[in-house]
């Protein structure tokens, strides 16, 4: 089993900035990518960003510039840092991660959520 937890989520003004942070611990052997995904009220859960072991990202185009993903790869923990939060950013923030796992004597592929951590922009 391998668990994400999510911290750094609250209540912010508009303009404000959160970071949000996701450690993952179990029996992990090695984590290819780490994202963030969000989902507002009534609407389907989306890419926020996401980084690969080797450091390659991507961002949903609506947010270049205002957020940014980073990672400590030595403590399996990812961050996102967002900048100029508008009221349209609240959404429950989700950790995503995935890579290999060992179970028992094997080495089996994983991919795991975090229980969410909830972010609200106030206008």
């Amino acid at each position: 089993q391998v668990q994400l937890v999510e911290s750094g989520g609250g209540l912010v003004q508009a303009g404000g900035s959160l970071r949000l942070s996701c450690a993952a611990s179990g029996s992990i052997v090695s984590i290819n990518a780490m994202g963030w995904f969000r989902q507002a009220p009534g609407k389907e859960r989306e890419l926020v960003a996401r980084m690969t072991s080797g450091g390659n990202t991507n961002y949903a185009d609506s947010l270049k510039g205002r957020f940014t993903i980073s990672r400590d790869n030595a403590k399996n923990t990812q961050y996102l840092e967002m900048d100029s939060l508008k009221a349209e950013d609240t959404a429950v923030y989700y950790c995503k991660a995935e890579g290999y796992m060992r179970r028992f004597l094997d080495i089996i592929p994983f991919t795991s959520w975090g229980q969410g951590t909830q972010v609200t922009v106030s206008s």
